[in-house]
């Protein structure tokens, strides 16, 4: 009886694994703390502030770690493939002997048989295939995130992540990649469609998601069977 016990524990833990979320594909962590100001700017006086130093004539755009901007999520993927198809095979046959016909072993017997005789045969083969593949998604909102990294060109290594809970429906938006200081616009905000090697997810977990998801039995056997 506890062999059985322990059986069925152990299945039931090895099926519950199956329902684990997929860890997130954005780069970690979700957010850095600013870096100290260099030690080369002046100390702190009455007037100058070394922890909040920025250049008279330098752009207010994010260049350190801890900055942050906002990024406008415009993503829209169309997609479209088609094939066709088409094949047709046909072949004719056809013979005649003579009666004059000489056949060795049967003399006499089988040119009677086969005096004015006709074979013919015809043959054909037909196919045809046709496939059309066809995806649209689209993906709007905002996010803002944190300078987590600046590389050694300048580039800025960024990520976020936003949630937002509503009747107990938890919604998660995360986004990570690498911006161009270039690409910032006015109000510290740049497009997705700028951001290189762009990671972004959403996800949702509450109520809703639980009715529309199907539950790990379910998966599990969607895994284990070929069919």
């Amino acid at each position: 009886m506890k062999a059985c016990f322990g059986v069925v524990t152990v299945l039931v833990a090895m099926l519950a694994g199956c329902a684990v979320s997929e860890p997130p594909i954005v780069h970690q962590p979700m957010s850095a703390r600013p870096q100290p100001a260099p030690s080369a700017l002046p100390g702190n006086g009455s007037i100058f502030q070394s922890g909040s130093y920025q250049p008279i004539f330098a752009d207010r755009v994010p260049a350190r770690v801890g900055d942050t901007l906002t990024v406008t999520i415009e993503e829209k993927t169309a997609t479209a493939a088609s094939e066709e198809t088409t094949g047709d095979r046909s072949s004719a046959l056809s013979a005649s002997v003579d009666g004059g016909v000489q056949l060795p072993f049967f003399p006499g017997y089988l040119e009677k048989k086969l005096a004015g005789a006709a074979l013919s045969t015809d043959g054909s083969a037909k196919s045809t295939g046709k496939g059309t593949n066809k995806a649209i998604s689209t993906f709007v909102s905002s996010i803002s995130v944190t300078v987590v990294d600046v590389l050694a060109n300048g580039n800025l290594l960024v990520s976020g992540e936003k949630q937002v809970r509503q009747n107990g429906d938890t919604e998660y938006i995360r986004l990570s990649g690498v911006v161009n200081p270039r690409d910032i616009q006015t109000g510290n905000t740049v497009s997705s469609t700028k951001v290189a090697d762009a990671r972004i997810e959403q996800q949702s977990k509450g109520n809703n998601r639980l009715f529309a998801e199907p539950g790990w039995l379910t998966k599990f056997f969607m895994t284990v069977l070929p069919f």
